[in-house]
Parts: structure tokens; sequence; C-alpha cells
């Protein structure tokens, strides 16, 4: 298992990026959570087979069709304490 977080900044807080994300990540079969933070990137923690893992990086540098994203930053993470059994959208931090 690969996990990852993944902070994205741009045009990415009231597109629906968040919702986006988890759509493709549970399509993918991972894991994870994803949120907004109060410095206008939308970061997540994803968990699952490597390439699944990676479809949602990919994913990531586009975004939905309203999205501009500038950067995609990520950061090995390697094995996360807490991650939820299914894709959780949380509260922004």
């Amino acid at each position: 298992m690969r996990t990852v977080t993944i902070t994205v900044t741009g045009l990415v807080q009231g597109v629906g990026f968040r919702y986006a994300l988890r759509a493709e990540a549970e399509r993918l079969g991972t894991r994870g959570w994803v949120r907004n933070r109060r410095d206008g990137a939308v970061e997540a923690l994803v968990a699952g087979d490597p390439d699944a893992v990676e479809g949602v990086i990919a994913w990531a540098h586009d975004g939905p069709p309203s999205a501009r994203v500038a950067d995609v930053d990520v950061l090995e993470t390697g094995g996360a304490d807490e991650i939820p059994a299914a894709f959780e959208i949380r509260d922004t931090v």
C-alpha cells in the first residue's frame, strides 16, 4: 500500500474540487480524506494500491473542469495511523 499527502493550490476552492477528488479516489479504490485549508489549498490523504494512488495524483493536476490548478505537492507519508475505511470529506483546517 502507498500513502501520500497531496496539497493542491490554485483556484481549487468553491469549484467542487473536494467532491470530485473523492469521486475519483473512490472510483480508483483508494481510501483517505480530503479537506479545504484556510490558506486556499486543498489537502488530501490518499492510501491504496500504488497505481490507484498515482491515478489520484494525476487527476489532481487538472481537477474538475472549473478548477485552475497551479501546483500539486505530493509527500510520501508511509503508514498513516488513521486511514478511514471510506473516502471522507473533512472540515476545513
